[in-house]
Order: structure tokens, then sequence, then C-alpha cells
């Protein structure tokens, strides 16, 4: 009988070449590269991370990363339709547009004005 092989838990290479375990942390080297006075959706990183449904999840990414390092532009990252739905996770809850119309992104009642102009889809872009 063959001798057990160890399961080795799988490594992604995230594309600055650094060895990855997270998906969270796939998430944050996504969001890192969205340029700034651009957005995209948490679905179109999901979409690019090759887990279309996992959008929530990456919501949920985009909640703790206040914490990391480095920073995370979690203000560039809306919902499907240009709304600033992870705005009440900013403190105060403005921050979220404030941040936003400092990189010239118009927002108007809690949404990105020419939200299809200036969605950044990574899936295209990281190619």
């Amino acid at each position: 009988m063959p001798p057990k092989e160890k399961k080795e838990k799988l490594k992604i290479i995230k594309p600055s070449g650094k060895r990855e375990e997270s998906f969270f942390e796939l998430v944050y080297e996504v969001a890192r590269q969205i340029p700034k006075g651009r957005v995209t959706s948490y679905g179109a990183i999901a979409a690019c991370l090759g887990t279309k449904l996992s959008a929530r999840m990456v919501g949920w990414a985009m909640n703790g990363a206040g914490k990391v390092k480095p920073k995370v532009p979690a203000h560039r990252v809306v919902n499907r339709n240009g709304m600033l739905t992870g705005r009440h996770h900013f403190s105060p809850p403005e921050k979220m547009q404030q941040l936003l119309e400092k990189e010239k992104v118009k927002v108007e009642n809690d949404a990105v004005v020419d939200f299809s102009k200036l969605f950044w889809d990574p899936a295209k872009e990281l190619l």
C-alpha cells in the first residue's frame, strides 16, 4: 500500500507574485488596483476571482478593509447599480461619498453619477 500523501493547502499566486491563502486578501489585492476616480462592484470583484456568486463575501471583506495594511480603497466598491450600499460601514456614513468626491466622482442620492462610464471591470483590466 502506498504511503498517504499530505494534503497541502491550495495557495494562489497574487498579481504581485506573493502567495495568498485568504479570499479576503485576494479581494483586497483587486480593490487596491482600482484607479482613483473609478469604481467597481462587489460582483465584479467576485467574478474576477472566479467566484461570481460571492458578491456578498466581497462585501464582508470590504467591511473589514478599514483595519488592513496596506490601505484598501473600499470607498471605490459599490453595488451593481452604483449605489453606495457600504456607506454605513464608514464613520461617519458620509465619508464614503466624501472620499469619492475628492477623486472627482459625482454622487447624487447615494449613487455614483455616470456609473457605467466610471465602472472599472477587474476581469478586463487585470488580464
